[in-house]
């Protein structure tokens, strides 16, 4: 399975006849810099007979540029106390929109730098790119994987555009990978097709992949993820896999990252099923392990030195029959914490605690680790945070060195955006076992929308469950843990998922 993005190309000729059409993405056309004069006048000429152009796509007839056809999409204002990088985005997206239904095929995408907004070209290019993907399944199904024949980009010289080239196809393989994995339907991207298609993906990169099938291994070692699995490992084409993938940069390494990604292929909610007509839309329920496999083809495209990102993907399906694990139910973790089951809708933490533990025991054995879960966790989160934004949660290790307050700026560069909140004693309170049978409560019988704090208490049950709880600052041996829920912004049903967090992650790991 090759990766292939949309073709993308620079020029630093606005008028650059190779192409069709230019789309024009900026806060004020009176504005622009000299190179893009030509600009200036037709739109100066259209606004004085319809003042909708600021709010509006517009499209325009202007001789002489290419293909005679100006489309100018407006960011409205960029400046102002709640404005960010975001604007560029959606209106790259509008622009490409307008675009397509005006017929465009080798669209030239024009966004002036600004001085407010390093990045604010990359972000429209890859807004574009976003509206340009191309789903799996329409992919295998046409004979043209693209919507355009390239996509230009105007840029002021020969290195920004080599810039820019670079990182947009590096992002955006990266996003194409996560949309393949968490846009697709739940048997298209059954767990061992993920295991199938990542493999595929990293052939011949140096990212190493490893599948563990085995119904015995993951038993013995991942008894929570194999309590979810076993109702699905019936179904052949349904039974789980754990997908690890290791990545390890040139030179002396300096930080390891250690990922776990929830990877529920389809979720019913098991025998807590999600009644009322709630469960459409659950194929995305693996964008956590998505967004693990889309870094890692970030990292195999620029091939950061001094790093070691350490992945693991918890493939399961949470399906509903006979065999289906049920709330009251004990498991005993990796970690020989004894859990009773109080909702099965609640089976993302399960599937990643054990593989969670994994990491920390192997986190001993590398060079400055920091864990990470990465989830499609709760409803909790997009009625705290609304539909848009990730959420971070540190321990205390991860809080003492600022590592929320990082990842939320470095959120801020692509328009990645993060909320920060912080794990609480109460939240520790909610997990603790409620009769002697019992260690750990894994949740309550509510939805977490119904629950006070539903997106910060799992955060807590998998520091408890994996034993991260005697690594805290007050051990021998801390180690800094996030807990990372993107349940809101991984994208709409319907619609295609965003690849949230991983442009964030890249920004912040990899210095863009």
């Amino acid at each position: 399975m090759s990766v292939r993005i949309q073709p993308i190309q620079f020029t630093t000729d606005c008028k650059d006849q190779n192409f069709d059409g230019i789309i024009l993405i900026t806060q004020n056309y009176e504005q622009l810099p000299n190179e893009l004069e030509c600009l200036k006048a037709p739109l100066q000429d259209y606004s004085a007979v319809d003042c909708c152009i600021k709010d509006e796509v517009v499209v325009l007839r202007v001789p002489g540029l290419p293909g005679n056809r100006l489309v100018c999409s407006c960011t409205g204002p960029v400046n102002r106390d709640y404005d960010d990088v975001r604007r560029f985005r959606d209106a790259a997206a509008n622009g490409i929109k307008r675009a397509l239904k005006a017929g465009l095929q080798r669209p030239l995408l024009v966004c002036p730098p600004n001085s407010s907004y390093a990045k604010n070209t990359l972000v429209a290019v890859l807004g574009a790119l976003h509206v340009l993907y191309v789903p799996l399944e329409v992919r295998e199904h046409k004979s043209s994987p693209h919507k355009v024949a390239t996509l230009g980009i105007w840029v002021k010289n020969k290195e920004q555009g080599d810039g820019i080239i670079e990182l947009a196809n590096a992002l955006e393989s990266g996003r194409f990978v996560y949309r393949d994995i968490g846009g697709s339907d739940p048997e298209r991207m059954a767990a061992p097709r993920v295991a199938e298609y990542v493999q595929s993906v990293f052939k011949d990169s140096p990212v190493k992949v490893t599948v563990v099938s085995n119904l015995n291994t993951l038993e013995k070692e991942y008894p929570c993820l194999a309590a979810v699995n076993r109702c699905a490992n019936a179904v052949p084409r349904h039974q789980a896999r754990v997908i690890k993938l290791q990545y390890c940069g040139e030179g002396p390494i300096e930080q390891t990252l250690m990922l776990v990604g929830k990877g529920i292929t389809y979720d019913t909610g098991g025998a807590d099923i999600k009644a009322g007509g709630i469960m459409a839309g659950m194929h995305g329920d693996k964008c956590g392990s998505a967004a693990v496999a889309g870094f890692f083809q970030i990292l195999a495209k620029l091939k950061p030195k001094h790093l070691k990102v350490v992945g693991a993907m918890a493939m399961v399906r949470n399906s509903v029959g006979s065999d289906c694990y049920v709330a009251d139910e004990l498991v005993v973790s990796r970690a020989g914490r004894r859990i009773r089951v109080g909702n099965t809708d609640a089976e993302g933490r399960m599937v990643m605690v054990d593989l969670l533990c994994e990491m920390k025991e192997q986190a001993l054995q590398e060079v400055s680790p920091h864990l990470f879960t990465i989830a499609t966790l709760t409803g909790h989160a997009i009625r705290a945070m609304g539909p848009k934004y990730s959420i971070i949660m540190d321990n205390g290790a991860a809080r003492r060195a600022g590592n929320d307050l990082e990842w939320q700026k470095a959120g801020e560069v692509l328009g990645d955006l993060f909320e920060v909140s912080t794990i609480r004693r109460e939240d520790y309170e909610f997990h603790k076992g409620k009769s002697e049978y019992e260690d750990i409560l894994q949740a309550n019988n509510l939805p977490s929308s119904a629950t006070p704090r539903g997106h910060q208490t799992p955060a807590a049950f998998l520091i408890m469950a994996s034993g991260l709880d005697q690594h805290g600052v007050d051990s021998a041996k801390p180690q800094p843990y996030s807990h990372i829920d993107i349940a809101g912004s991984s994208g709409p049903f319907p619609g295609v998922p965003t690849g949230a967090p991983i442009l964030a992650m890249a920004a912040k790991y990899l210095k863009l």
